[in-house]
């Protein structure tokens, strides 16, 4: 014990990587960021970590919050609880609150009293209270347990330690696994389910570039919404209520208007969503073949199928916007990682790290055979690895899963008349939120060409029997015709496909009939075959490789602590600290640290998807009416770019300067470092912020909004 408790402190917090490490890699926890605080002050840092991360007095810490459970950050910047996050971590609730005749996706909103702050429904916000290492409470307890006793029983103590930990209080609390599984901490939290949209810029402005600049610099995109939290009468966290007031945090960010030059000290405090950067060169190769290129054709087919049919349609273009952004953002990020683990060598880098690792563990019984296990478990797992790809990205993909599974998992209760009444509630639920946005014609589109791509790609002896059925039913000569022949009939007769159709099911339903409708044959049929027949495998190689992963983790803390500076990102808070820095992309390219609003005049073009601009805008530019946001150039800075460790999660989080202030919001990164879950790049790695100057013009001068008064200007 007292030997892997060693390695522990190796792996977070106490080795000499932390404390002397010039790098700007590394996702630090804000409990343990003391163990930084020499080297941030090195880098220009002007705060103590004590008002970074305090439990007994108002910290930073205070200030930042989750939304939604991780997906993004945001950041509080009034005493009346006004939030800034990104406009793509607001998009689903603009999306969602928008209709042809009040598209405020397309047009913005800013609310101009408490009364036009517009209820989100289901979106809420954690704010950390406080964070503890619990390793010692847990990890002696799962010492001989496979991985699936093992996971039971960090399970059972979580909920223990959680509980305890809320006792009395209205907190929520778990318990999460770091390291992958070699060290466990404890987060509470305080929940806040009443969130309101204060205001929005319109999408020409909030996506500005669209998917052409997504994850490229130098970018000219005003990537922020603004919301608001409201609390009970006790500055609670609770429900929505009209009687709800705005919460009073216990800190709130300063925004500066002082702006930023090269060098300048930069922290990001958020919530990064996923890193893997103990990764093996076997799972980079698996990537790099096989999963990455079945997301990104899968994604591919959806994103045209639904383009398609969202330019002809406002109200279409509405209903599958948010769920387009999103498919969108990662099929063009699974691109740029699989051209940057192989432009920047990665699978090499791997192999080299693992040679030396088998050599130190050559003598060593926990260690020396881990990668033989290894390799022979990526060998029996390989053949089926892009079985649930194709299946979840694609088969799955369609909306029409949405309903038809329902149905599936619904089926035995329409055989008898005492469960009928039951399950038929149960799928007309589902319809109600299934028909809100089904869109048939992409739809077809979407089982037809996703199926073709399965049919194409996986190899035949892992078809489920309905591919053979639909192949000899609606023959049309290839394979394609045949699918779009079934697409098309299916889409045609099913129950599932008409709301008249599904209506009238409902009223009078029957198992036969259910049971034969070519949706759930057709779903029912691809999900029996995989857990039935290829589940296990996937099952089977997670448990392994976690296991293993952990093993190796534990080992290079050992070789060498400096290997394993901090744990992967796992939806926790992090701070992230580095300076605003330039790059050269390439051979005799110079990207410069930020861009300007004369930049969105050159990419302007009238009309355009992506870079259209409202006519305000266009009269604000001409007129330079920028108020009290230019640079000593006179120009608006827009987006600016540092080299702090980020990924997804962060999206919203705020850009500190030296002093705390707020100064941007990140949202991006760049294009040629977008292997960077996996190996973090010094040369390339940027994180692409929004400068908070051009949030606050586009606030005051573009929105017409007087909330600049309820914030804290530092000049």
């Amino acid at each position: 014990m007292n030997k892997l408790k060693t390695t522990l402190c190796a792996l977070l917090a106490s080795s000499l990587a932390w404390a002397g490490n010039p790098s700007d890699e590394g996702m630090w926890l804000p409990l343990l960021i003391g163990k930084n605080e020499a080297q941030m002050k090195k880098q220009g840092f002007k705060l103590s970590a004590k008002e970074i991360y305090n439990v007994n007095n108002a910290s930073l810490k205070d200030a930042i919050v989750r939304m939604g459970g991780g997906f993004c950050t945001g950041e509080i910047v009034s005493d009346q609880g006004l939030l800034f996050t990104n406009h793509h971590c607001g998009y689903d609730a603009i999306a969602t609150n928008s209709t042809p005749e009040d598209n405020i996706l397309d047009n913005g909103f800013w609310a101009k009293s408490s009364n036009e702050e517009r209820p989100i429904k289901d979106l809420y916000i954690d704010i950390l209270v406080r964070m503890e290492d619990v390793t010692d409470k847990v990890l002696p307890q799962l010492a001989g347990l496979n991985e699936k006793a093992r996971a039971a029983k960090v399970n059972q103590l979580g909920n223990e330690l959680s509980q305890k930990a809320t006792e009395g209080t209205n907190y929520n609390a778990s318990v999460r696994e770091f390291a992958k599984g070699n060290a466990y901490y404890l987060f509470v939290f305080e929940k806040f389910s009443d969130i309101r949209l204060v205001g929005t810029p319109p999408q020409s402005i909030g996506k500005y570039g669209g998917d052409t600049d997504n994850w490229v610099w130098p970018r000219h995109t005003g990537d922020f919404s603004v919301f608001r939290i409201y609390a009970n009468k006790d500055n609670k966290g609770a429900d929505y209520s009209k009687d709800n007031v705005p919460y009073r945090p216990k800190k709130f960010l300063p925004i500066s208007l002082k702006g930023i030059k090269p060098g300048d000290f930069a922290m990001v405090f958020g919530f990064p969503g996923r890193t893997n950067r103990y990764e093996t060169s076997m799972g980079i190769k698996l990537a790099i073949e096989k999963v990455n290129p079945g997301i990104v054709k899968n994604r591919g087919v959806r994103l045209e199928a639904w383009k398609e049919e969202m330019d002809k349609d406002v109200a279409v273009k509405l209903a599958l916007a948010s769920e387009y952004a999103s498919i969108a953002n990662y099929w063009k990020y699974f691109i740029g990682q699989t051209e940057q683990l192989v432009h920047l060598k990665v699978y090499d880098q791997k192999v080299a790290l693992e040679n030396q690792f088998k050599e130190w563990a050559k003598g060593k019984s926990e260690y020396e055979n881990i990668f033989e296990e290894w390799q022979k478990a990526y060998v029996a797992y390989e053949p089926y690895s892009t079985h649930s790809v194709y299946l979840s990205q694609g088969i799955f993909g369609a909306h029409l899963v949405n309903i038809a599974l329902p149905a599936v998992m619904s089926a035995n209760g329409f055989k008898d008349a005492a469960t009928t009444k039951a399950a038929s509630e149960r799928l007309k639920t589902a319809g109600e939120t299934f028909f809100k946005s089904f869109n048939l014609p992409s739809d077809q589109k979407i089982v037809a060409q996703t199926l073709l791509a399965f049919y194409n790609d996986i190899p035949k002896d892992q078809h489920p029997a309905i591919v053979g059925e639909i192949l000899s039913k609606f023959s049309a000569g290839t394979p394609e015709e045949s699918f779009k022949k079934f697409a098309q009939d299916l889409y045609l007769t099913s129950i599932f496909t008409d709301k008249g159709r599904f209506t009238q099911f409902l009223e009078n339903p029957n198992y036969e009939k259910l049971t034969n409708d070519w949706a759930f044959k057709y779903f029912s049929d691809f999900q029996r075959n995989y857990v039935a027949k290829y589940a296990k495998y996937s099952t089977d190689f997670q448990e392994v490789d976690k296991r293993l992963a952990r093993t190796y983790i534990k080992g290079l803390g050992e070789m060498n602590p400096a290997l394993v500076k901090y744990p992967d990102a796992n939806s926790t808070l992090r701070v992230s600290y580095g300076n605003v820095q330039d790059y050269d992309p390439r051979d005799g390219v110079h990207y410069k640290y930020r861009t300007t609003i004369s930049g969105i005049i050159e990419k302007y073009k009238p009309k355009d998807d992506e870079f259209d601009l409202p006519q305000k805008f266009l009269d604000l530019y001409k007129a330079k009416d920028f108020g009290q946001y230019t640079d000593s150039d006179g120009e608006v800075s827009v987006g600016f770019i540092t080299n702090n460790d980020i990924t997804g999660g962060n999206s919203g989080s705020p850009v500190l300067n030296a002093k705390g202030e707020l100064i941007g919001l990140a949202f991006d990164g760049n294009w040629e470092a977008m292997s960077g879950d996996i190996v973090f790049d010094q040369k390339f790695k940027r994180c692409i912020n929004v400068d908070i100057r051009y949030v606050l013009w586009c606030i005051e001068k573009l929105g017409g909004s007087d909330l600049v008064k309820e914030l804290k200007i530092v000049k």
